[in-house]
């Protein structure tokens, strides 16, 4: 049965290192985006991408090989994602509208899936950073777009 954005038990403790394939960016503009958790006063993303239309949020991160710190990936509209054919694990936030976080999935894997019905998007991350950031359900994080 399917719980509806119910925090994942924690198992955020642990933190992976890459690097970042920049050369196969699926088509999303690198690093237009910073992310900061306004609750606990913490970055998320230092140069998140976004992946606002269809092709972009098929494309995602399955390109890549891997995801350094500071670096991710949002994708709106989305009440779910997969990792299939993903080389790496990352850390998933879903958001309502008011990018408000519902639900968290630390260290997913490859070949998973994972769903929050009530989202409006999802942001994915290197594994590792919302253990690092102490993001929970129910902060807010704010978007600001970088000149580029």
């Amino acid at each position: 049965m399917l719980r509806r954005c119910a925090t994942q038990p924690s198992r955020c403790g642990r933190a992976a290192g890459s690097t970042f394939d920049s050369g196969q960016d699926g088509g999303v503009r690198v690093g237009s985006l910073k992310i900061q958790n306004a609750t606990r006063d913490t970055a998320l993303a230092t140069e998140a991408d976004a992946a606002d239309s269809s092709r972009k949020r098929r494309v995602g991160l399955l390109k890549h090989t891997s995801l350094p710190a500071g670096q991710g990936l949002w994708i709106a509209p989305c009440e779910g994602i997969h990792t299939f054919g993903m080389k790496f694990p990352i850390d998933v936030i879903f958001l309502d509208r008011r990018k408000r976080v519902l639900k968290i999935r630390c260290d997913m894997g490859p070949r998973r899936i994972a769903l929050c019905l009530m989202g409006h998007s999802v942001l994915e991350l290197p594994a590792g950073t919302i253990a690092a950031t102490h993001t929970q359900k129910g902060d807010q994080l704010v978007f600001e777009e970088q000149a580029g």
